[in-house]
């Protein structure tokens, strides 16, 4: 097992900046999860730590060794790729054995340590089958048990559930999860889908542009999201943004726009104090949204219009017109709501976000 240390690490593709002063340090154990839209730079940076990239400049650390001029198979690391890419040729057994017969390991220890893998997947049943005779979800236990059998310091994934359904997604999330509560080995995951970096991670590092945007706890990244892509990025449905600007009245700090005027929560007008007649972005995410009761302070509800009723069945998204704005509303399934209802909404004081109109980094 060993600790990963990225070093501003940087990859120039001609004149395409592709991963920009990449600083991370993955402990030893812990399964860190890189996410962000396509072209962001997380599968070039987890190919710079397996070593198929070479790197334009900074250092990694596999351990307590630099590995920048080490070739891949000296890297200690085993990766799993979105193409299972087995040989189609050779038994199950075969080709989880293939690398270790390769490096010249003695037959039993190689029997050994395919069977133990095998146990591991439960694939024991499949060692004599052939690729072809396997569901998708057999082959990519078979990947992942050929890395296994290695022994590795640390798992590379690089999406290695996109082929999937999306039944067997889930499924094979929960087994990667147990997977490396019993391995206890250092694990590297690259995914665009933020549901799997919030099951998977015990870390998330978000991405965009080749930058790293917030490295956290998944409930720390959809609680105290650092600025409006990570906010945005990290929960589904995703955050509901709103331009408002922010005004004086009665003793208190308000924002507004058309249709809407909220008084800001006492907790967050010492951020905002400064922003008076400024642009602001509101953020709140659907489940922060509820219908109004009487409970609910008038200063913190709106009236809205429902546009396109979603009933999903444990829960109902609902497209609500505010003013000229659209947003989402997650509700329970016992509500019962059609197109073109009036409806007055009322907002989650502790959960309401705000973000800088021109930086949009957060302000809480």
């Amino acid at each position: 097992m060993a600790q990963v240390v990225l070093k501003d690490l940087n990859k120039m593709y001609d004149d395409v900046h592709a991963v920009k002063d990449v600083n991370l340090n993955i402990l030893d154990k812990e399964f860190v999860v890189l996410v962000g839209p396509s072209g962001c730079g997380k599968s070039t940076t987890l190919r710079m730590i397996a070593g198929l990239e070479e790197i334009t400049s900074g250092e990694i650390q596999i351990g307590n060794r630099v590995v920048n001029d080490l070739p891949p198979k000296d890297r200690d690391i085993a990766m799993v790729f979105q193409n299972y890419a087995l040989y189609p040729h050779m038994t199950v057994y075969d080709n989880m054995a293939f690398g270790l017969k390769m490096r010249k390991f003695p037959k039993a220890e190689i029997q050994k340590r395919v069977q133990d893998a095998a146990e591991i997947l439960g694939i024991q049943e499949l060692l004599k089958r052939k690729p072809r005779q396997l569901s998708g979800g057999q082959r990519q236990r078979v990947a992942v048990g050929r890395a296994i059998v290695r022994h590795p310091q640390v798992f590379l994934f690089d999406e290695p559930l996109s082929n999937l359904d999306a039944k067997l997604r889930v499924q094979m999330r929960v087994e990667l999860k147990r997977l490396h509560d019993r391995l206890e080995t250092t694990a590297i995951y690259v995914t665009h889908d933020q549901v799997e970096a919030m099951t998977l991670g015990d870390r998330v590092v978000v991405m965009k542009d080749g930058w790293i945007q917030q490295v956290g706890e998944p409930l720390e990244l959809y609680g105290r999201p650092r600025n409006r892509f990570v906010a945005g990025f990290i929960g589904s449905p995703a955050m509901n943004f709103i331009e408002t600007t922010v005004a004086d009245g009665a003793g208190a700090l308000w924002v507004e726009c058309a249709g809407l005027r909220l008084r800001v929560p006492a907790e967050r007008s010492a951020r905002l104090a400064g922003k008076r007649r400024q642009a602001v972005v509101l953020g709140i995410r659907p489940e922060d949204l509820h219908p109004a009761t009487a409970a609910d302070h008038a200063d913190l509800t709106c009236e809205a219009v429902v546009d396109v009723v979603e009933p999903l069945g444990s829960e109902i998204l609902l497209d609500v017109k505010v003013g000229t704005c659209v947003i989402v509303v997650r509700v329970d399934p016992t509500v019962r709501l059609r197109q073109h209802d009036k409806i007055r909404l009322a907002f989650n004081p502790e959960r309401i976000h705000f973000f800088d109109a021109k930086t949009e980094e957060s302000l809480q």
